[in-house]
């Protein structure tokens, strides 16, 4: 009985996560989350953790590579173009809302599902529209380094489950501290999964509020606190609660993950029903926000974690990572579609820029509406990779080591 109740502790309790090393990270100072570290489980993580990173998908010459990926980095503004400023202020509130498992097929205005995401759809004609952006990865902690530090999915692991390099990663978050935003996350799941907790300390966030800090009574499915709780508690924090401003806020949902099971029913399908749900809580949310002051001066950015969960299975990989990127707020000055080709990484050098911050440390991202620079979506899965222009839409297989897909009126360009 007592080796069966240790299994617990040394599991790390009954959530979603077990043990890791976010469990400690508690402080923005790094030395202080390191001391807190058990030496020995260190030691046992690395050991059974051993990865030859340096002999993966090695393709071609590393001169050859080092110099094909400096051509498709940012590039300096040229000195006869100019940026599209699309915001009416510098210093907006940011409030970044991460969608569990979205894509544009479930938006009736990008060619995907009717009466599903009726608000992603209005405010996609309200603000500015991203129409060919792609998710970089196909997993939740891939998908947040992408969008947070601008550092693309990787096929077959996640940065995030190694705490010694996140630590050196950018970040928005950091690059907004220093411009002195405020900081904090909200999730309604387990802060821990994936080693989540220590990145978002690393990355600079000052107060993350998850799955603990709701009462038993409002956790009531597998991830925790529901879509319309978490809203909820974070509008009263808006509200209540005197704010720093400008801030910088993450709203991550999670009710649109499978099992799908959600307080709420509209739809017959049971998977439509629950990203019906998601959608109508972000349109509660923003509908109840914009009667605050807060509203003229913010930024809302809208972005899903990976790719869609919806429809499965996909046979083309192309059409699984599309995803919508919509920007609304009293700080838009106006609606706008782009369809310039991005990706989620792409994220952090185009909002820092509109706000006249550098980004130079965001060595893949690149800034969206810099004419100057190769626009492209670029995509992985443990199998394969993908990467999207106008011109060529390509896929290959890692394990058959082969063009899997290859459309477009250049067809094979993004493998010269």
């Amino acid at each position: 009985l007592l080796t069966a109740a240790l299994f617990i502790p040394i599991r790390g309790g009954f959530s979603v996560s077990t043990m890791n090393l976010s469990k400690v990270y508690y402080s923005q100072n790094q030395r202080m989350n390191h001391a807190a570290i058990n030496p020995a489980f260190s030691f046992m993580y690395s050991a059974t953790h051993q990865n030859n990173f340096d002999k993966q998908y090695r393709f071609m010459d590393p001169k050859v590579a080092d110099d094909l990926l400096a051509e498709m980095l940012d590039k300096p503004v040229a000195a006869t173009d100019s940026i599209p400023q699309i915001l009416n202020t510098q210093r907006p509130n940011i409030i970044f809302i991460i969608l569990e498992s979205f894509s544009t097929h479930l938006m009736e205005t990008m060619g995907g599902q009717p009466n599903v995401a009726v608000n992603m759809d209005k405010f996609g004609k309200e603000g500015v529209l991203f129409t060919n952006f792609y998710a970089n990865s196909f997993r939740t902690d891939r998908g947040l380094a992408s969008i947070i530090s601008g550092y693309p999915g990787q096929p077959s692991t996640s940065i995030m489950k190694y705490p010694e390099k996140t630590d050196g990663l950018p970040s928005i978050p950091r690059s907004l501290k220093n411009a002195g935003y405020s900081l904090e996350y909200y999730y309604g799941g387990d802060a821990d999964f994936t080693n989540m907790r220590s990145y978002l300390v690393s990355s600079g966030i000052e107060k993350i509020i998850s799955e603990t800090d709701f009462p038993l009574s409002e956790r009531q499915g597998k991830w925790g606190a529901p879509d319309h709780t978490l809203f909820q508690r974070f509008l009263k924090d808006l509200k209540e609660e005197k704010q720093q401003e400008p801030f910088f806020k993450i709203v991550q949902t999670s009710s649109s993950h499978e099992p799908f099971e959600v307080p709420f029913y509209r739809l017959d399908d049971k998977v439509l029903n629950a990203f019906a749900y998601a959608d109508s809580c972000v349109g509660d949310f923003v509908r109840q926000y914009k009667e605050t002051p807060m509203w003229k001066n913010t930024l809302i950015v809208l972005v899903p974690d990976h790719l869609g969960a919806y429809p499965r299975p996909v046979e083309n990989p192309l059409e699984g990572h599309t995803i919508p990127l919509i920007l609304i707020g009293g700080a838009v000055k106006e609606p706008r579609v782009v369809d310039t080709y991005a990706s989620q990484i792409d994220i952090a050098a185009t909002l820092l820029s509109q706000l006249g911050l550098p980004h130079d440390d965001f060595t893949f991202s690149k800034n969206i509406f810099n004419p100057s620079s190769p626009h492209f979506g670029y995509f992985t899965e443990p199998t394969l990779f993908g990467m999207v222009t106008a011109e060529n839409q390509l896929v290959y297989n890692l394990d058959a080591n082969t063009v899997q897909i290859d459309e477009g009126t250049e067809k094979g360009a993004n493998l010269e």
